[in-house]
This record gives structure tokens, sequence and C-alpha cells, in this order.
């Protein structure tokens, strides 16, 4: 069993910061990659940006230049910093992590349970 737990969520104005964390704990072999959805109420789940155990790093057209992903390996934790948000980034945010569990060596695909994340004035 993997946990992944989100923290960082809430409300900010326009034009404001945020930064998410998800740190991954329980029987973990190896984490392949990491990375944060996003779902807007009546909308399907997107992908916003994920990285690799080898640095690579991928993201939304919508959150380009303004959403940076990073991930602290020894600590199995994973950061989106969010610069320049707008209304449209209000959406609950997930974190996953796929890689390989310590006690069966089989692949495990985790979701933490979403932090709610509001820009509004």
């Amino acid at each position: 069993q993997v946990q992944l737990v989100e923290s960082g969520g809430g409300l900010v104005q326009p034009g404001g910061s945020l930064r998410l964390s998800c740190a991954a704990s329980g029987s973990i072999f190896s984490i392949n990659a990491m990375g944060w959805y996003r779902q807007a109420p009546g909308k399907q789940r997107e992908l916003v940006a994920t990285t690799t155990s080898g640095a690579n790093t991928k993201y939304a057209d919508s959150v380009k230049g303004r959403f940076t992903i990073s991930r602290d390996n020894a600590k199995n934790t994973v950061y989106l910093q969010m610069n320049s948000l707008k209304p449209e980034d209000t959406a609950v945010y997930y974190c996953n992590a796929m890689g390989i569990d310590s006690r069966w060596r089989s692949r495990f695909d985790s979701w933490g349970q979403g932090t709610q994340v509001t820009v509004s004035s």
C-alpha cells in the first residue's frame, strides 16, 4: 500500500501564488513518476504537470510558464509551485504516483485525496 498526502491548497486572489506538496509513504521500492492533475466542477480530470525519476517534466499548455513541478526523491515528495493564478485554475488538485512497491515488487498507481484550490477576488 502506498499512500499520498497532499497539502497547500486554499483560497488565493487572481495573480497570487500557492505551493502544493504531496508526500508518498508506505511500501515503496521506487517511484518512477509523480504528478499533479486537477478537476474543475463539471469537467474531466486533466493533467497539470508530471515529473519522472529522470527529472523529465511535462506541463499542460494552460500552465506553462506559470507552474513549476519539482521533486525531492529522498523524501518521496513532489511539489507544485503555482504563480500568476487565474480563476480558471480553480479546481481540486490531485497528486499521483506510479512505481514499484517494496512488498510484492509489483507496480502501483496511487492517488491522493485531493486539495481544493480556489482563485477568486
